[in-house]
């Protein structure tokens, strides 16, 4: 079987930075001092986040802004970040965009057609012939699937070389006249940023082994976005600390039995940060003392939630010139879920 090498991560934020306390003061502001607003403002405080990085400036939140404005916003600044991303990632792999066999673009927070990836052949000296997958609606799953669906392109020996690119500008979907309590969690919670990777046949870095996934039956309420009139709404339905708790463990047991692997075998656990309820979970389910999972806690601290991208920030954090760091550590789980509701594990080992 061909192996699948990861040559480089790189990430990239948007320029305007969100400091969460003046964010709840301005949330406060905006929604009153009602009992209702009293109640969920302890999020922000909650969170574990000190900071996220925003595509417009705070002053842009107190405006009315229609669908097609929003969306033409995510269109431009998405371009921009995957473009920055996307050159930090090959500079450190020393390829050439002309040595790109095909780009998978990952991305739920806007709409693009031509896709993200096109607009980036415009833009980047990619060959004419590279092929192009881009995937939508992934969510926070999506930088694991993307991971794994890239790593199949190259397995699959059409593709030497596979550029994964994810954008996410959640922040431009704050509905300034919604005062429900997911759309103050996600103005809490949410933050935007890039994300770029690099897989090849050959060349330095770990390799990703094994890959796998499962959607949950009767779970479409949990996560995911409604189409309002003037943006996205976010839906968060359910209790997902409580599921991890509950049904993952099955899950992931049977995954690791498929590849002949145990929990034993892995000496990092590298995850997507939905919240710190869910971290903690996380490292119950993965039998590791608490405030183990220090890459996705201190991602979440200085970027937020930033959907499918926050997994590869966090690789990106835990990567130390292609060793996983620990620098004992040979072998790492990646995790992540999303809408759909789908859960998605990798194997990572140097």
């Amino acid at each position: 079987m061909i192996a699948v090498h990861l040559n480089a991560v790189a990430t990239a934020v948007p320029p305007y930075c969100l400091e969460q306390p003046d964010i709840e003061r301005r949330v406060r502001a905006q929604f009153g001092s009602s009992a209702q607003v009293a109640r969920l403002l302890p999020v922000f405080a909650n969170t574990g986040i000190e900071r996220r990085y925003s595509c417009v400036p705070v002053e842009w939140y107190y405006d009315e802004h229609r669908w097609a404005d929003r969306n033409a916003i995510y269109r431009e600044q998405a371009l921009n970040l995957i473009e920055t991303a996307t050159m930090r990632a090959l500079e450190r792999a020393q390829l050439a965009p002309e040595q790109i066999d095909a780009i998978v673009s990952v991305s739920t927070t806007g709409l693009a057609t031509p896709s993200l990836d096109a607009l980036l052949m415009e833009r980047l000296p990619f060959r004419r012939e590279t092929t192009r997958l881009p995937i939508v609606g992934l969510g926070c799953v999506g930088g694991a699937l993307g991971l794994a669906r890239a790593a199949d392109l190259v397995r699959s020996g059409a593709f030497a070389k596979v550029l994964l690119v994810g954008v996410e500008c959640c922040t431009l979907w704050f509905r300034r006249n919604e005062m429900t309590k997911s759309n103050i969690v996600a103005t809490a919670l949410f933050g935007d940023g890039a994300a770029a990777a690099l897989l090849s046949s050959s060349g330095e870095g770990p390799r990703l082994l094994a890959a796998g996934e499962y959607t949950f039956p009767r779970t479409l309420d949990i996560m995911g976005w409604d189409v309002a009139d003037d943006g996205l709404q976010a839906i968060f339905s359910r209790d997902i600390p409580a599921l991890v708790a509950r049904e993952l463990r099955p899950i992931l047991d049977a995954f690791l039995t498929r590849h002949h692997r145990t929990l034993a075998d892995f000496d990092a656990f590298l995850s997507h940060p939905g919240g710190t309820k869910v971290l903690d979970a996380l490292e119950t389910l993965f039998e590791q003392k608490p405030d183990s999972l220090h890459d996705a806690r201190a991602v979440l601290r200085d970027y937020g939630n930033m959907s499918s991208v926050t997994l590869l920030f966090v690789l990106e954090r835990a990567l130390r010139e292609g060793a996983l760091v620990p620098l004992e550590a040979r072998r790492a789980l990646l995790s992540a879920m999303g809408p759909g509701f789908t859960a998605a594990f990798l194997t990572l080992e140097r």
